[in-house]
């Protein structure tokens, strides 16, 4: 569990970063929907973890992207919270997968519904004759 401090300074780093990807980007990403799922702060706080969801694009060209851009970033991230905070953590950035792994037991329950359904009716069907 993360400790207020981490909590804090994730939610100072992420409410920060949103408004830095809103203005800036296009110029980091291009025509990407990215959005900031999550970030975790290291105990030491000198590292953040960036989750990022992203749509509309290959999510690992975008992540490339993302990451080729670290040092704008950070710099555009620092000018916003540089009274804030003693050092600025290192960004890492990775893809979010939650909302795919929703999407993949969402097939699989159908999958599982049906199968239950066919097996029912077969039942049914045998029963009747």
């Amino acid at each position: 569990m993360d400790s207020k401090r981490q909590q804090q300074v994730a939610n100072l780093i992420k409410q920060n970063l949103s408004e830095v990807f809103q203005r800036e980007g296009s110029y980091f990403y291009g025509k990407a929907f990215v959005t900031i799922y999550e970030v975790k702060m290291t105990p030491d706080l000198y590292i953040a973890r960036i989750y990022l969801s992203i749509y509309n694009a290959d999510k690992t060209d975008v992540l490339d992207m993302v990451k080729s851009h670290t040092h704008a970033i950070k710099k555009s991230l620092v000018s916003r919270i540089k009274n804030k905070l003693r050092s600025m953590p290192l960004l890492e950035f990775y893809v979010d997968e939650t909302l795919d792994e929703v999407f993949k037991m969402d097939e699989l329950f159908k999958k599982l519904k049906e199968e239950r359904e066919m097996r029912e009716n077969k039942n049914e069907a045998e029963e009747t004759t």
